[in-house]
């Protein structure tokens, strides 16, 4: 849901309480905090309802102008049911395609694959790639691995049909935000120990990666804005279901929480988006870290002041100063690669790549 930042009458008092109990907070966000929904995963159906309310919002006047859109339908995993993902790109766009395999939040158990359309249009229109974003099962009626094994199922659509869908098999990211990164990730993780289909880039977005709840800012942030401690303890009990014990149960797999695998060499260069106070940021964090450690190249950015999900203030600066770093970090992982037999020489001052007079110069590529 888009909101401004410029409050209401009335707001003074709210404003007032939240920059006592986080003085880091970016005023414009406080500011406009009072307007953002209550989440609440004590009640399930009551916070689809408001999901569902927000994507009302979301979708009110939203242009599709520019950009061709479709429903596919792929194969589910093992005798699973077939998974849907919505389709984005240009219109008529020559082909192949840079694709980002898209991968909405919501605690795993709310959302749609729809309510990411603003972000996807966005992806679309400046970067000129496309966009599948998957209409995953929820939990908990559908706990680990199903949602997870959505994501693979359309992954592997999407890259055993890439030329039906004009994309570029080869340069194929995977990104998704809070509950989706967790679900990103851990997609990303089942791709590089199948072998079976090359993940170019990861794109984690204020993500969901660990079950255990033992970060320092899981254990400090039970009452910030929009996600808290008490919601996380409820999303990963209704995302690995009924056996679940608990932080200490060893058999939780890696795909289901990522943080707990123990080899993260391998995987593709990794942009990861946290925020100042959210629950999730140190998970977020560490995982970068861990990534760096095991040679993966990785682009971290922890925005101050800012809260999970404080993004929906659109008008803010520091949204703003995100989604262009967001779209500016997937425009270099969806870059095609180079290859050398398209390089014929570096032009006069070595700053720039030229290629064969049938090549453009590589500093034109667009996606």
């Amino acid at each position: 849901m888009a909101l401004d930042a410029t409050g209401h009458a009335g707001q003074g008092l709210v404003r007032m309480d939240l920059m006592t109990t986080f003085p880091t907070l970016d005023p414009e966000l406080a500011t406009a905090t009072a307007m953002l929904p209550k989440v609440d995963f004590g009640d399930i159906a009551a916070t689809r309802a408001l999901f569902e309310e927000m994507l009302g919002a979301i979708l009110t006047d939203l242009p599709y102008d520019g950009v061709d859109l479709r429903v596919v339908a792929a194969p589910g995993v093992d005798g699973d049911p077939d998974v849907t993902f919505r389709f984005f790109t240009p219109e008529n766009a020559g082909g192949p395609l840079p694709c980002l395999l898209w991968i909405h939040g919501g605690g795993f158990a709310a959302g749609s694959a729809e309510s990411s359309d603003p972000f996807c249009l966005d992806v679309v229109r400046e970067l000129g790639c496309s966009v599948a974003s998957v209409e995953y099962r929820l939990a908990p009626e559908t706990p680990f691995p199903g949602p997870l094994n959505d994501c693979v199922a359309a992954l592997t659509y999407v890259h055993t049909h890439a030329d039906e869908l004009g994309i570029d098999p080869g340069c194929i990211a995977v990104g998704g935000q809070s509950a989706g990164g967790c679900l990103a990730a851990g997609t990303v993780l089942k791709a590089r120990d199948e072998a079976k289909i090359p993940v170019a880039f990861q794109f984690l977005d204020i993500p969901a990666l660990d079950d255990r709840l033992i970060t320092t800012s899981m254990t400090n942030f039970v009452d910030t804005p929009m996600w808290h401690r008490p919601n996380a303890i409820l999303s990963w009990q209704c995302f690995l279901g009924r056996d679940y014990e608990g932080p200490g149960d060893a058999n939780v797999s890696i795909y289901a929480a990522p943080a707990r695998a123990g080899d993260l060499s391998g995987l593709p260069p990794t942009y990861v988006c946290t925020m100042e106070l959210d629950p999730l940021r140190d998970e977020g964090i560490d995982y970068a870290l861990r990534l760096l450690r095991a040679g993966v190249s990785v682009e971290l950015h922890s925005f101050p002041g800012t809260f999970h999900g404080s993004a929906m203030i659109t008008t803010a600066e520091t949204s703003k100063r995100g989604r262009s770093e967001a779209l500016a970090a997937l425009r270099r992982g969806l870059r095609p690669p180079v290859r050398t037999s398209q390089l014929s020489r570096l032009d006069n001052d070595g700053a720039g790549l030229v290629g064969s007079t049938d090549t453009p110069p590589v500093d034109t590529v667009v996606v």
